[in-house]
């Protein structure tokens, strides 16, 4: 899946590939030696200026292999940033997306999921939760979301493309 341009997205305009994978977006490097940090116990040394910007930096880290295509690799600074900072929505869908990508569609479900509850009008969320829901074999709930992201988003033909198709299913 691919982040979608828009007024509830901000993503680059392209579109879902084939069969429903995650296209990267992101900045930054990271060598496996740079994935650590402190641990959201151990940050209670970290001013919240500083907090912010070691947050930052593993978002931009796990954003990077997102964008390189190590989905997996990936997961692990975002991780660490979702540990940081649960609430933010960035932070989710990009772990969501490097989930998806790893074959790893139940724990995407529960990223976008949590974007979903943050951001009920998230369209991209609502197409993302709904093919991960279709992966995990919840075709019903599914179903719901795909159909929900369509009408935020009535413009995007690969909305209705994953809706249409899972409804003849």
């Amino acid at each position: 899946m691919t982040r979608p341009a828009g007024p509830a997205s901000g993503g680059d305009g392209s579109g879902p590939e084939g069969a429903g994978g995650l296209s990267p977006e992101g900045a930054g490097g990271l060598s496996p030696e740079g994935a650590g940090g402190p641990s959201p116990e151990g940050a209670g040394g970290l001013c919240p200026e500083e907090r912010g910007e070691h947050v930052y930096d593993l978002f931009s880290r796990g954003s990077a292999l997102l964008e390189a295509g190590d989905f997996s690799a990936a997961t692990i600074p975002l991780e660490r940033a979702r540990a940081f900072e649960p609430d933010k929505t960035s932070i989710r869908e990009a772990l969501g997306r490097a989930y998806f990508r790893a074959g790893r569609y139940a724990e995407a479900r529960e990223e976008f999921a949590a974007v979903v509850e943050r951001a009920p009008v998230n369209d991209f969320a609502h197409f993302c939760l709904g093919r991960s829901l279709e992966k995990t074999g919840r075709r019903a709930e599914a179903r719901r979301h795909l159909v929900l992201a369509a009408c935020l988003r009535p413009d995007r033909a690969d909305y209705r493309a994953f809706r249409d198709r899972l409804r003849a299913a």
